[in-house]
């Protein structure tokens, strides 16, 4: 997303996804030659689901207290990050580059910058920067205290 100016911005615009657009909008104004702003605050609701990107119901929410985590990550070109599974819901926004996720089933989920992307949970999955560009993704996990937020496979091999 090119409205981005820095990173500020791209958190509460990936938060506005999070809490809905009648909770937080975020301004993404265009700038004239001058580098002055000009326009007025807009907000884009970018996803509203209760399934995961495979097609999946999502569970019902944990009981107890919430713990909300946010997690900014940068993948590489080339790099893949290990088979692993959330035992939380979490979803995010791609702000830059594109990012391949897949299923242990061989599902595949491309995911490019501006797009909103719900993850696969108690699923066995990676992700992967098939791009030319670093990726850098901004991650919500509804979650608890104490409780991971993935799991690891290491006993499965990345290709």
């Amino acid at each position: 997303m090119k409205c981005f100016k820095n990173k500020l911005a791209a958190w509460f615009f990936a938060a506005s996804a999070l809490c809905g657009t009648a909770a937080m909008t975020t301004a993404c104004k265009s700038a004239d030659v001058n580098g002055k702003s000009a326009g007025k605050v807009t907000n884009v609701e970018l996803l509203r689901t209760s399934q995961s990107w495979d097609g999946v119901e999502l569970p019902d929410y944990l009981k107890g207290r919430p713990e909300l985590v946010a997690v900014h990550y940068e993948f590489p070109p080339g790099k893949k990050l290990g088979w692993h599974h959330h035992p939380v819901m979490n979803y995010g926004v791609l702000v830059k580059g594109e990012l391949t996720i897949i299923g242990q089933d061989g599902k595949t989920k491309v995911v490019h910058a501006g797009e909103a992307v719900v993850e696969m949970v108690n699923t066995i999955h990676h992700g992967e920067n098939r791009g030319k560009e670093t990726a850098v993704l901004y991650m919500f996990y509804l979650s608890q205290a104490g409780m991971p937020l993935a799991v690891q496979h290491p006993e499965i091999p990345l290709e």
